[in-house]
């Protein structure tokens, strides 16, 4: 889809689809309060409700596809594609063997945190005039690597009390939390942790750029050259100096 993409688009870039960006934003917000509610309102029919969640994963993965279209690709990073893809996939595998109350509890602190994060997205598609007041971006990482360090504790606890739930799909989602963790953790380091390098200082002896050190030495018409001229003067005057002192 990546090669397919940047091979159609060209030179071309659709700034036309920040609006479809927006709406996919706002449906993939609804769609998370969709499943909330119906989880309050059909709490006795939880496998019907986690349906509906793992549609609205389905419907995240045109994040990818409007990425593309915008010519996006330094957003399409590893922890991206690693996250949707697998996304998708194991929950068609939990929602449709066990679908149950130990899903649920993740499946919901999830689809509460997409609230916020489709939120953001949302309002940052507006533009310069709302992104300043965005400052909260660098939380939703921090919510994300929280909400994985909660499954594993919720998950240990289950192993703990010896839950009726598939021991090897617990410790498989231990190791999954744990994947996410390095990855989100790394993700956070580089973006709002890491120091940018300091550009070195120009070695003396070597042109600047747009021709400054040339230009300094080229410039006063001349005053250089004068500077020269004093040494000289001076060297001959002791050089005179020395041959009458060797007459005298």
């Amino acid at each position: 889809t990546l090669w397919l993409g940047s091979k159609k688009m060209g030179k071309h870039r659709l700034s036309d689809l920040l609006i479809y960006c927006l709406i996919n934003q706002i449906i993939c917000d609804l769609h998370n309060k969709i499943f909330l509610t119906s989880l309050l309102l059909l709490y006795w029919q939880v496998a019907a409700a986690l349906w509906w969640y793992f549609i609205s994963k389905g419907v995240e993965d045109l994040d990818t596809v409007f990425f593309i279209l915008r010519k996006k690709f330094s957003q399409i990073s590893f922890l991206h594609v690693y996250h949707h893809c697998t996304m998708f996939t194991l929950w068609w595998i939990g929602i449709k063997w066990v679908a149950g109350g130990q899903s649920f509890f993740g499946a919901h602190m999830n689809a509460a945190i997409h609230v916020l994060m489709y939120l953001y997205y949302g309002l940052a598609a507006f533009g310069p005039k709302i992104q300043k007041y965005l400052w909260w971006k660098k939380y939703l990482t921090i919510i994300q690597m929280v909400q994985f360090h909660v499954t594993i504790g919720h998950t240990a606890l289950s192993l703990y009390s010896d839950c009726p739930f598939p021991k090897w799909m617990h410790w498989c989602l231990i190791g999954y939390a744990l994947t996410f963790i390095i990855l989100f953790g790394n993700f956070y380091y580089q973006t709002y942790r890491r120091q940018p390098r300091r550009e070195t200082a120009a070695k003396p002896g070597k042109a600047l750029h747009n021709g400054a050190f040339y230009g300094a030495l080229a410039s006063s018409n001349g005053n250089a050259g004068k500077t020269d001229e004093k040494p000289a003067a001076a060297e001959s005057g002791r050089r005179k100096r020395k041959g009458r002192a060797k007459r005298d």
